[in-house]
């Protein structure tokens, strides 16, 4: 991990530096989740099977809105690009699997934070129910959809991705929303709460 401060950092590195912190904090596995950052007219994007313990910045993979990502590029490059395109504030798109937002969520219904950050961040995520034979098909313009109008997002059954304007951004949006659904997982399990306090149907 570098020493130096992250505002020193290229796009390249700085990438690198989130991606290994989502792995370091439990929010993706080893190889799991991905991530792209905006660098001019180029967006860099982790190949396709990165490992976040040894990722290195000369491993992403440039590419650029409106073209076909290169070859060996993540599997959800198309959709990081998808996201990128829908509005020019976006610096940074981060896809992890906090397996509390994920679990909690597996009825596909929307989740309502019930701590005080996550309301006030986030009020309702979306929760988007991607068939999973037809998630590289549907996934791109469905996230970069609900991206355009939310910081973040969840896909039923498979993970988070927040946008931001810079990476840290994005950072904060995932570590945030992970953080609100293990305290809600805490309160389901005291009976505090029940689940209709923290799931919405569709609206």
């Amino acid at each position: 991990m570098s020493t130096q401060p992250v505002s020193d950092l290229a796009p390249p590195q700085a990438l690198v530096l989130y991606y290994e912190l989502l792995r370091r904090h439990g929010y993706n596995d080893s190889h799991s989740g991905n991530a792209s950052v905006r660098d001019g007219d180029r967006i860099w994007v982790t190949p396709t099977g990165a490992c976040a313990d040894t990722l290195q910045a000369d491993e992403l993979i440039p590419c650029r809105p409106g073209e076909t990502p290169p070859e060996g590029a993540s599997l959800d490059a198309p959709l990081h690009l998808a996201v990128h395109a829908a509005r020019d504030d976006i610096g940074a798109v981060l896809h992890s699997h906090g397996h509390h937002a994920v679990g909690l969520t597996m009825s596909g219904r929307d989740f309502l934070p019930p701590d005080f950050e996550g309301s006030f961040y986030f009020r309702r995520v979306p929760v988007l129910d991607v068939p999973y034979d037809r998630y590289v098909e549907e996934a791109p313009a469905r996230v970069a959809a609900t991206l355009a109008e939310h910081p973040i997002c969840i896909v039923r059954g498979h993970g988070l991705y927040a946008r931001g304007e810079n990476l840290d951004r994005a950072y904060k949006w995932s570590c945030s929303l992970e953080q609100s659904a293990r305290t809600a997982y805490v309160a389901l399990q005291a009976g505090l709460i029940g689940l209709d306090d923290i799931l919405a149907p569709k609206t």
